[in-house]
């Protein structure tokens, strides 16, 4: 890749960038829309069960149903 096709790519991810956040300020606004409402919050507990351990568990669970019907002959 030469200068100019790597200039080109960086200018186009700087511009695309650009327009992205130029985009999303409202998603920063601190003002509620007419509408708005936000759910009651979680306690810390409650957030990493759902967001930890049941991820986990359920990885367990299908990592385990996989090696139970796993029909591939063992190789001695």
């Amino acid at each position: 890749m030469d200068k100019k096709n790597a200039l080109r790519a960086g200018a186009v991810a700087a511009g695309t960038t650009l327009m992205m956040l130029l985009m999303s300020s409202p998603a920063l606004a601190l003002v509620r829309d007419d509408g708005d409402d936000p759910a009651p919050k979680l306690k810390v507990i409650e957030t990493l069960g759902l967001f930890v351990a049941a991820p986990i568990g359920l990885f367990l669970v299908i990592a385990g149903l996989v090696m139970l019907l796993d029909k591939s002959k063992k190789k001695a």
